[in-house]
């Protein structure tokens, strides 16, 4: 990546910044899209309205292209969890069918299924950690007539552990179960193909790799998907024309538009397009290919020291996260701290320091980070 790039964003050449797992730093043309959206509404109130909705419509196309979807396939939402809730709470239900999952997922891919155990009698089934890794074989190996729902990170947020989707999707397929992916930690870092890797719905914020502000994510719903979650909550954006504010008989929106309940966040949303473009200009495999070198780069520094790498680095599991711990007397706190005061900001996820660069980081980078270890 070239300095282009780091010009792009303010914080470089003032902070470090190794936690974009967590929330990104906004790119210079992000906020000033959002900005000049707000500017917009101060000065001429609804004037552009149907300027906005372009933009929404831009955006959408561009998350769509991304992940390989149709954009009436995309539906924005608040979060993860939004997502998630959605697809958890659109089903119907039987006392006695499970939920098949990872046990150290992320509590936004966790709390929807736990609610439907007691809801609706749901058994929900975990497989283990084993070194690192998701046991992807323990976790097949739960997956039965009965299943539902698959419940799976396509990157794990503590451990940076890929996981094999289309392994897991076919699988899930011969029992007729959906493949529901948490994609938050992939998109924008990672190929993401809901096709080829057999995707049946997925759900994630944008302010982690797609470099967008906070209160924004996507919900992919399949054709597959579609047969079987229905929209629990709706709005008068849910409709074809919601304009027509007294004709009650119209059916919903095609796709997923349906869960688009009413009024959007219009001036995140011209962030988001704004990064997306970034993204997109950037080129993702590009990007991918980045950042497969630079931790790469980090493991090889790190191995020298008094660490051990905790996430798995095997070709098709390693990501762009890198988990490490320090085998002395170095908890992954103070190893923060210890960082922090020299503004090199990373994370400390349970017993690992999490490091987790991004587009414009560079060896550079990396190299401040190791000096700065004890």
């Amino acid at each position: 990546m070239n300095e282009n790039l780091r010009s792009l964003f303010s914080h470089v050449g003032k902070i470090v910044y190794l936690n974009h797992a967590a929330v990104s730093p906004l790119p210079i043309r992000t906020v000033e899209a959002v900005t000049a959206q707000l500017n917009d509404v101060a000065a001429n109130g609804t004037l552009h309205y149907r300027n906005w909705m372009a933009v929404k419509e831009s955006a959408r196309s561009l998350a769509a292209e991304m992940i390989g979807a149709r954009p009436e396939q995309v539906a924005f939402m608040r979060n993860t969890s939004d997502g998630l809730c959605t697809i958890a709470n659109g089903m119907r239900w039987q006392a006695g069918e499970n939920i098949v999952s990872f046990r150290r997922e992320f509590p936004s891919n966790v709390y929807p299924w736990l609610h439907l155990r007691e809801a609706a009698g749901v058994e929900v089934r975990f497989c283990e950690e084993r070194d690192g890794r998701v046991d992807i074989d323990e976790l097949l190996g739960l997956i039965d007539s009965k299943t539902r729902i698959v419940a799976i990170s396509h990157v794990q947020y503590h451990s940076g552990f890929r996981a094999d989707l289309e392994r897991i999707g076919r699988v899930a397929r011969l029992h007729d179960a959906l493949m529901v992916v948490d994609v938050i930690q992939a998109m924008g870092a990672l190929r993401v193909d809901v096709e080829a890797e057999l995707i049946d719905a997925a759900a994630g914020a944008c302010h982690k790799w797609l470099l967008a502000p906070e209160g924004i994510g996507v919900l992919f719903l399949s054709d597959r998907a579609l047969d079987r979650i229905k929209p629990s909550l709706v709005g008068w954006m849910s409709v074809p024309d919601p304009d027509d504010y007294g004709n009650f008989d119209q059916p919903w929106k095609p796709g997923a538009l349906a869960w688009e309940t009413g009024t959007a966040p219009s001036a995140l949303i011209h962030g988001l397009d704004a990064s997306l473009g970034l993204l997109k200009e950037t080129g993702l495999e590009r990007i991918a290919a980045h950042l497969s070198d630079l931790t790469d780069y980090l493991c090889e520094r790190v191995k020298s020291r008094d660490y051990k790498i905790v996430s798995s680095r095997l070709l098709n599991e390693k990501s762009q996260i890198v988990c490490i711990q320090h085998r002395g007397e170095w908890s992954p706190l103070s190893l923060y701290h210890r960082l922090k005061k020299e503004r090199i900001i990373t994370a400390p996820r349970g017993d690992g320091l999490r490091i987790s660069p991004h587009l414009y980081n560079t060896s550079q980078d990396i190299d401040a980070l190791v000096a700065t270890l004890p």
